[in-house]
């Protein structure tokens, strides 16, 4: 599994430890599928005899591999860029994360990945993680004092210290400067069936050598820990034969940055000014909803009908459940009649920002083929604060313009998209569809509507939930914030965020008065 020195990163290595993982895995893989048929209890590791692992491949090929999710595995990874989590790590619902955060956490000019470049590339390139990193380090000077203004006007009679405050809100915005091959570190949790996944199509779009690089070592910890794993290890396809790799290579006429730009474009019009566009949503949800929480009680239309019905699984005032922090949705059968409703929504977020958005695992997303949608001519979002101030926006705009000049002349030197990609800016503009089901809609709205949530993610929550009330005004009413619910549910205190209270009383406001700088 070693890679060649030529396709090393220049940056330190990604530096991957198994930090914990299940006993005997592999028996226990073997032990879980017997006693699906044993008559005699549970099976254990201890009672497989000889020939187990004849059994093991003959249920791997035969694709039962539920048995292969009881055995986790947790890793730390250090020197991975932001780009290979957001494309590869997080693109899926099978794992469970904590990583550092950009927000809270300021960047370490050096702490950017270096892709295999040489001469006037490699010389570009180091120049730009230079000056973006040095914006970076700019734009908090220059933010600070906006934000130490807003606070000033949220809490005008609390004139604490709010310098640490101040210090994190304003390197959240200035992130946006900072290059997605920026470093991270995490714990990274998955089943042995994920990781098995992982190598298997590790090399495919976006960052295949990076994805190669960190799945490959996590593998050799697996295999190293348990031996057997190599009896049912497959070897990684190749990217050639990637449906989207295939596709590409059968319709060359269409990679042009005409046909970009044009697509670009298209779907920026559809959004008609929207972050979060309302495209397609199912026939009678609210009657679907009303009849499902009758199904669960048993109870006729006559003694509940559909206005009654559909506040028994929304209200926070009936249904307490959704007042609580911890969040039961899943485990109460009348909740579950949520999963019913669903919507779907165009997006454009951030790279930044759709890194936490994505977060949101059961809102499932079909996110694209980043080297697909960049094109020569800047595309980033900027955040509502940078806006305020003229001359910070200014600033901005002509860090953007640098990033994307060196993004292009890169291309221009034969640098691989895969590589340059890692220059572009967090600012960077992504485009996708997300689909959700009204129970885990509800999860992140009640999330996300906060005041305390980041600010793209909320005023695409908020794009949501207006849209959502205008169509299905009894389901609309109740996609709010956690206090709003938790003040409905009569749950005291009514904000659950303590001392980080955002200082507006959300509670007390429609939907259609929401507003935020920060």
């Amino acid at each position: 599994m070693e890679l060649s020195i030529k396709d090393r990163f220049l940056s330190p290595e990604p530096l991957v430890v198994l930090e914990k993982a299940f006993m005997q895995p592999f028996k226990n893989f073997v032990a879980t599928a017997k006693t699906c048929y044993s008559s005699k209890g549970v099976i254990r590791e201890k009672d497989l005899g000889e020939g187990y692992d004849l059994l093991a491949q003959s249920i791997y090929q035969a694709g039962h591999h539920t048995t292969l999710q009881h055995a986790h595995f947790q890793f730390s990874l250090t020197n991975v860029s932001r780009q290979f989590i957001w494309s590869f790590l997080h693109s899926h619902p099978f794992y469970n994360s904590e990583q550092v955060s950009q927000r809270y956490v300021a960047i370490k000019p050096e702490s950017v990945s270096i892709p295999p470049l040489s001469g006037e590339a490699l010389d570009l390139y180091l120049a730009g993680v230079q000056t973006q990193m040095g914006a970076y380090q700019k734009l908090n000077e220059l933010l600070h004092p906006l934000v130490d203004a807003e606070y000033a006007r949220l809490f005008p009679r609390q004139r604490r210290n709010f310098n640490r405050d101040v210090k994190k809100k304003s390197q959240e915005i200035a992130r946006y400067v900072v290059p997605i091959g920026a470093f991270a570190y995490l714990y990274h949790t998955i089943s042995g069936i994920t990781l098995l996944r992982y190598y298997r199509l590790c090399q495919q779009y976006d960052a295949p050598l990076e994805q190669r690089q960190v799945v490959e070592k996590m593998v050799q910890l697996l295999i190293e820990f348990d031996p057997e794993y190599e009896k049912i290890l497959e070897q990684p396809l190749p990217i050639e034969s990637t449906p989207e790799y295939q596709f590409y290579q059968n319709h060359l006429e269409i990679r042009t940055a005409h046909t970009t730009d044009q697509f670009l474009d298209e779907f920026d019009a559809s959004l008609e000014g929207r972050t979060s566009k309302l495209v397609d949503y199912k026939m009678n949800q609210e009657a679907v909803l009303a009849q499902s929480v009758r199904e669960v009680l048993g109870v006729p239309r006559a003694l509940l009908d559909d206005a009654a019905a559909v506040r028994l699984a929304l209200d926070p005032g009936e249904n307490r459940l959704l007042g609580e922090s911890l969040n039961l949705t899943t485990l109460s059968k009348l909740s579950r009649t949520l999963f019913h409703p669903s919507y779907t929504f165009r997006k454009k977020l951030s790279h930044t920002a759709d890194s936490q958005d994505q977060r949101h695992r059961m809102t499932p997303a079909s996110r694209p083929i980043l080297a697909a949608h960049v094109s020569d001519r800047p595309d980033y979002i900027t955040p509502a604060l940078i806006q305020v101030d003229s001359k910070v926006e200014a600033y901005y705009q002509e860090v953007m313009e640098r990033s994307w000049e060196r993004f292009t002349r890169l291309k221009r030197l034969g640098v691989p998209l895969e590589y340059a990609l890692y220059l572009l800016p967090n600012a960077l503009s992504v485009r996708f569809t997300e689909s959700s089901d009204l129970l885990n809609l509800h999860h992140k709205h009640a999330m996300r509507l906060c005041y305390n949530a980041q600010e793209e993610i909320w005023r695409a929550s908020l794009d949501e939930a207006q849209q959502i009330k205008e169509v299905n005004p009894a389901i609309g009413g109740y996609l709010l914030p956690p206090c709003t619910l938790r003040n409905m549910a009569g749950t005291r205190p009514v904000c659950p965020e303590g001392e980080r209270y955002c200082g507006v009383k959300v509670w007390r406001l429609d939907l259609s008065e929401y507003q935020r700088i920060i």
